[in-house]
């Protein structure tokens, strides 16, 4: 489990959140809870829709923080490519399905899940992080990650990138 203190400052009206709260990694069990925090980002056109049932395949590529009563506050996948011999690059690894919940939002929750995304990824020895987003990015950006070019990134992911939805994408060494 790994463990991550939340910014001090909250900008939410909500009751603050504890002054740690887990990350850990998911859980096929955890399936159906991802893919209903995931579900009005999805609505929203924020997030890609997926089927549930690559939630339960894939369940274990997620960072989760929780409450106490174990409401899932926000997930983060982390899909790991391995090296391309071709293009000559290492293992590179794609952050995904980020959300955090919306009572929970500016409280930390989503650095906490970046966070722990990096240690996971140093962690698995990945040279580099992936990400696209139709937002500002600016939590991305203030961790160290910059706009890159689609033709770094796995090639199977960055075909999977829909133009239509005009996102960008970002990237960290590490």
């Amino acid at each position: 489990m790994i463990t991550a203190t939340p910014r001090t400052a909250s900008r939410s009206a909500c009751a603050p959140l504890p002054a740690v709260l887990p990350v850990r990694s998911a859980k096929p069990r955890d399936a159906a809870a991802l893919a209903a925090l995931s579900r009005p980002f999805v609505q929203s056109g924020a997030l890609r829709a997926r089927p549930f049932s690559v939630y339960r395949s894939d369940a274990t590529d997620f960072l989760l923080v929780e409450a106490s009563d174990g409401t899932l506050e926000g997930c983060l996948g982390l899909g790991v490519h391995p090296a391309d011999p071709v293009r000559g690059s290492g293992p590179a690894g794609v952050l995904y399905n980020f959300c955090v919940a919306p009572r929970s939002q500016g409280r930390g929750i989503g650095a906490m899940l970046l966070r722990g995304a990096l240690l996971r990824a140093n962690s698995l020895g990945l040279g580099a992080l992936f990400t696209a987003t139709t937002g500002s990015g600016a939590l991305f950006l203030r961790h160290g990650f910059g706009p890159a070019d689609a033709r770094l990134a796995p090639t199977a992911w960055a075909g999977s990138l829909s133009p239509r939805r005009n996102s960008r994408i970002l990237a960290r060494v590490l």
